[in-house]
């Protein structure tokens, strides 16, 4: 199986700056790298773009992660993305593009404190992937895998709910 992984920052990626004395989002695949290492069978095209913590996304910023789906040779898309905006992200993508299978992911505790939410929902995506799904956009958080438009951000509870 072939996956394209679009990393686009957010608190998955976040690590701790001593000198800052803040979290920041990297622009490399240290988080992402510990996770695919326990991965065989699957062959990975990881693409670095935005960088960014998803509250600090543009329009500019989604059109340019929607040009790198476009212009991915692979149907199975795994996107690495903020859970604040993934929303937005996400409508685009679903408006956009319908010929590819595209898992947005990302953790709402950053991987470099909590390994466990980063990697149970990059596995999550992962799976669904590998199984017969139609093409469409979808979003793998905290235990579940469906269409983008029916999971969202509960800020009050800190989790992600399905909608009706």
């Amino acid at each position: 199986m072939k996956v394209t992984i679009i990393n686009t920052g957010g608190t998955f990626n976040k690590r701790y700056n001593p000198i800052k004395g803040q979290l920041e989002v990297p622009t490399d695949n240290i988080a992402l790298d510990k996770i695919i290492a326990a991965c065989h069978n699957i062959e990975f095209e990881i693409k670095n773009i935005v960088s960014k913590d998803s509250l600090d996304m543009t329009d500019e910023d989604r059109v340019e992660i929607c040009e790198a789906i476009k212009n991915s040779a692979n149907d199975k898309i795994i996107i690495i993305h903020g859970t604040d905006t993934v929303h937005l992200t996400s409508a685009l993508i679903k408006e956009q593009i319908n010929d590819k299978k595209i898992v947005f992911t990302g953790a709402m505790v950053p991987m470099s404190i909590e390994e466990v939410e980063a990697t149970m929902n990059f596995s999550l995506a992962l799976g669904f992937l590998s199984a017969t799904v139609e093409n469409g956009t979808y979003i793998a958080m905290h235990g579940v895998v469906v269409d983008s438009s029916k999971l969202v951000k509960n800020r009050q509870l800190g989790q992600f709910l399905i909608t009706k």
